[in-house]
């Protein structure tokens, strides 16, 4: 087993007054030359949007971008004629393949929208755009993991990825443990704790800390303290 610590505080941390954001790898102004990717995870950004504020119109290519709301309404538009309100609960994926151009805001106009926003490498270049939203609410995740983000198209309770990717959440009981196993042997697990505090692979994480983990194919995870969990599967290159 190999295995790659990334603690809360040592993310990259920026704040524009009405964008307060937490970098785990190297994005804009961020850089870190340890941190630019695990495996095809390339980007997981933290964000903290004030009301009525956000991301004016731009432009992606070849990356598939997952949004998943952690509290509020993130409001989108794109290119490709989605016109769409993201709320908690829910998770949105464009895949931007041969180019999008799109534009995020705090769908209200007074409370914050917290979110996350992740970037992973497509397995295929220059692909058609697509959009897809799904919500979650309705998935078991209490002491289980439940899959949000999945590869195979005929999933119905989880958004289309065009990577060999996966991404599940579990709610964590306090002295409860949850075990996951990879697709395949080539993929790594990438843990981000979102609330709460948990023991895996012989450390012990708290709220924002996350672990990178390959050359295994399973790993067990234990709550200290009641846990919300994100884990992130993807290719290692």
């Amino acid at each position: 087993m190999q295995k790659i610590i990334h603690r809360e505080n040592d993310r990259g941390h920026v704040d524009f007054g009405w964008l307060k954001s937490a970098h785990s790898f190297s994005f804009g102004q961020y850089f870190d030359p340890e941190k630019i990717n695990f495996g095809a995870l390339r980007v997981l950004n933290d964000d903290q949007v004030e009301g009525g504020q956000g991301f004016g119109r731009h432009g992606h290519d070849n990356m598939e971008i997952v949004s998943i709301p952690l509290e509020g309404i993130l409001s989108h538009q794109d290119s490709i004629g989605n016109v769409r309100n993201i709320e908690t609960g829910e998770v949105q994926i464009m895949s931007a393949g041969k180019g999008v151009k799109h534009s995020e805001f705090n769908g209200d106009q007074k409370d914050l929208v917290r979110f996350l926003q992740i970037w992973v490498i497509p397995n295929e270049m220059n692909l058609t755009p697509g959009y897809d939203q799904k919500s979650y609410l309705h998935l078991n995740r209490h002491n289980t993991f439940a899959t949000i983000v999945s590869p195979d198209s005929s999933d119905p309770d989880a958004v289309h990825i065009h990577q060999d990717a996966y991404f599940s959440l579990a709610d964590l009981d306090e002295g409860n443990t949850v075990s996951y196993t990879v697709h395949s042997e080539r993929n790594g697990m990438y843990l981000f704790v979102l609330e709460g505090k948990v023991k895996v692979a012989n450390e012990t994480l708290s709220r924002r800390d996350a672990i990178g983990i390959y050359d295994s194919e399973n790993i067990e995870i234990t709550a200290d303290y009641n846990a919300k969990l994100l884990l992130i599967e993807v290719p290692m290159f």
